[in-house]
């Protein structure tokens, strides 16, 4: 079921020198742990077992679809995000964030729910436009499948000791917090500020200021919610914040930009339609 999923959206969705796609090959999987692993453990200095080979992934990775955004002129990967659907969550014991929150009022959601993660992009490519290109793909994927939900993890440094964590929790909890059927109870809350103390050396971090990450800014304009208070993900260093994004919530101009953006087509093309997949 999965891999007819990912067949029939394996049509690319162009964005100037990008495209989206689902990965579908061994090959284009492996592009994407390789992303994974420069951004989150090279970069950001994630804890990851020995005998990784160059590749950041888990025991989820296998049962996700993973949609990526490459450069059309190298053919290389610039931006990937997993999903991981209900259906092949019941063969996992579960979706990803259920390790870090309380899940069981997400159980209780009306529609069906899909999970994202791993959302990197490589630091060369950290522009408007690649971001774009990846939603693109993602909200495609959820409107085909017709998912009622979007749920998934933003992370927030925590070289300053938590605080921005915080600062950003507050200032995104007086208008971007979940209704109380999609809130969540962190497993790990954040440990307090005495526990540890910021580097006073570091003042090249701009999440000192409280400013939300780029990924966390994006999630917020989409229509975005946050679940609560944020879990403390020690391996990874950060702060997860749970969100969530019902289908219907999706701002329209971005839904516009996101869906509706087509290239203008040749004189005399005739338009290929756009294959569709409901997902069982």
């Amino acid at each position: 079921m999965q891999q007819d999923e990912a067949r029939r959206q394996d049509r690319p969705n162009e964005i100037g020198a990008l495209e989206g796609a689902v990965a579908t090959t061994a090959a284009e999987r492996e592009a994407c742990y390789r992303l994974r692993y420069r951004v989150f453990v090279e970069e950001m200095g994630a804890q990851i077992p020995p005998g990784h080979g160059g590749l950041e992934r888990d025991r989820f990775d296998a049962h996700c679809h993973h949609l990526l955004v490459r450069d059309t002129q190298s053919g290389a990967v610039v931006a990937c995000t997993r999903v991981l659907t209900d259906t092949q969550a019941c063969l996992t014991g579960g979706f990803y964030s259920a390790q870090e929150f309380d899940l069981a009022g997400i159980h209780a959601l009306p529609e069906r729910v899909m999970e994202i993660g791993r959302t990197c992009v490589d630091p060369g490519w950290r522009r408007g436009g690649t971001i774009a290109a990846l939603w693109a793909e993602l909200a495609r994927f959820m409107a085909d499948n017709r998912f009622g939900y979007l749920i998934g993890c933003a992370s927030i440094p925590m070289d300053d000791g938590g605080a921005a964590a915080r600062a950003i929790t507050d200032a995104l909890r007086e208008r971007h917090l979940a209704p109380l059927a999609r809130r969540v109870r962190p497993r790990r809350p954040l440990p307090s500020l005495a526990a540890e103390a910021p580097d006073p050396s570091n003042h090249s971090s701009a999440h000192s200021s409280g400013r939300l990450p780029p990924l966390l800014k994006a999630y917020m304009r989409l229509g975005a919610k946050i679940g609560g208070e944020p879990c403390w993900d020690p391996d990874f260093g950060c702060a997860d914040l749970f969100i969530s994004l019902e289908s219907g919530d999706l701002q329209s101009r971005y839904l516009r930009h996101f869906l509706e953006r087509r290239r203008a087509p040749e004189p005399g093309h005739i338009a290929e339609p756009r294959r569709r997949h409901i997902a069982a």
